[in-house]
């Protein structure tokens, strides 16, 4: 037998009867079986080695252009998200593996500035851009020049449905889910994964303290970082288990107490006047970029769509912060003058 057969019969012989098992594995484009990794450890790699994947340690999580180290970027939220599934499969003895890839490319379609650069693009495309949408983009065909990297259907189904904005966490409409468990694990986790998180880095940048979050919330969830992670996950692993996986769900009081803490954060740090002012400016970079690009699009050397506004917020999405603020004083900022001397003029 193949290593990828060995591999294949344990999970048949070891995962629970709702794992989606990875000789079920389907492709677009194909089987294109290994001798040694199954399909899903292919699509995970393939994620890790892509150029979308690279770019993601330098976009903004919520804090854009963070002085600080510490401070989340969005693939320290993948690498999160990544962690806290894998958790919950094990738990659970879904197809870890599966959980692993739809996690690493959840976001790989993130803009720029995190949301505030999704909000522009969207509103400039007249509604057409959402992230989750633009993930699948870049793995189906931007990524290997135009090529894609010929995902499984079930990592591709994942990805596109991993994102829920601020609707409801455990949606009433099945058609909203990922068909396959573990891609609901990823939906799950990526919540549990940014509200810890953004606590952390908004504790850190001096916009709440602990202390601020709302004394029930802690009471039911803990009062740390770790112990409100453990406490979400053990729920969902528990909650999943009662109801015989008919979904990946969490008990009704964590699940209230999260909508809860989303709200807080909401309220307290993603609308808060400290963020909203660099948000603005974030906004103000990647319109003018979009108006200038969709005024010289040949200047965009690779394209994917007929549509200049689609080859536009392609080539925006793509770029990371730092990408944009260089490109944006490069175009629209003055430089500092040589004199006869050569030396440059600088005005305090």
């Amino acid at each position: 037998m193949l290593i990828r057969e060995i591999l294949e019969k344990i999970e048949e012989d070891t995962l629970s009867e709702y794992a989606f098992l990875s000789k079920n594995a389907t492709r677009p484009k194909g089987p294109e079986k290994d001798d040694i990794r199954t399909d899903f450890m292919r699509d995970r790699d393939r994620i890790i080695h892509s150029k979308a994947f690279r770019r993601l340690k330098h976009k903004t999580q919520v804090f854009i252009s963070p002085g600080g180290d510490h401070y989340r970027t969005r693939i320290t939220h993948t690498l999160e998200v990544s962690q806290i599934a894998r958790t919950i499969a094990k738990a659970l003895l879904l197809n870890e593996t599966l959980t692993e890839a739809i996690a690493l490319g959840h976001d790989l379609g993130h803009t720029p500035f995190g949301h505030a650069g999704e909000k522009v693009l969207n509103r400039k495309t007249n509604g057409k851009f959402k992230h989750w949408i633009q993930s699948l983009r870049v793995v189906d065909v931007i990524e290997k020049d135009g090529q894609g990297l010929n995902l499984t259907d079930q990592v591709r189904d994942g990805i596109v449905k991993h994102s829920k904005g601020r609707g409801s966490i455990i949606p009433q409409n099945k058609e909203t889910l990922a068909q396959t468990l573990e891609g609901q694990i990823v939906r799950i986790a990526d919540i549990i994964a940014y509200v810890n998180h953004d606590i952390d880095d908004a504790i850190r940048a001096g916009i709440i303290e602990n202390s601020d979050i709302p004394k029930r919330i802690s009471e039911v969830l803990g009062s740390t970082h770790a112990k409100r992670i453990a406490t979400m996950v053990k729920s969902v692993v528990k909650e999943t288990q009662s109801i015989n996986y008919r979904i990946i769900s969490m008990e009704s009081e964590v699940l209230e107490a999260l909508n809860e803490l989303r709200d807080f954060l909401f309220e307290r740090v993603y609308l808060s006047e400290r963020v909203l002012k660099e948000v603005r400016k974030a906004e103000k970079v990647l319109e003018d970029l979009f108006d200038f690009f969709m005024e010289n699009t040949h200047l965009i050397k690779k394209q994917f769509s007929r549509d200049k506004k689609t080859v536009v917020a392609d080539y925006i999405s793509g770029m990371t912060d730092r990408f944009a603020l260089n490109l944006y004083s490069e175009l629209f900022l003055p430089k500092p003058w040589e004199g006869d001397s050569g030396s440059l003029i600088h005005f305090k």
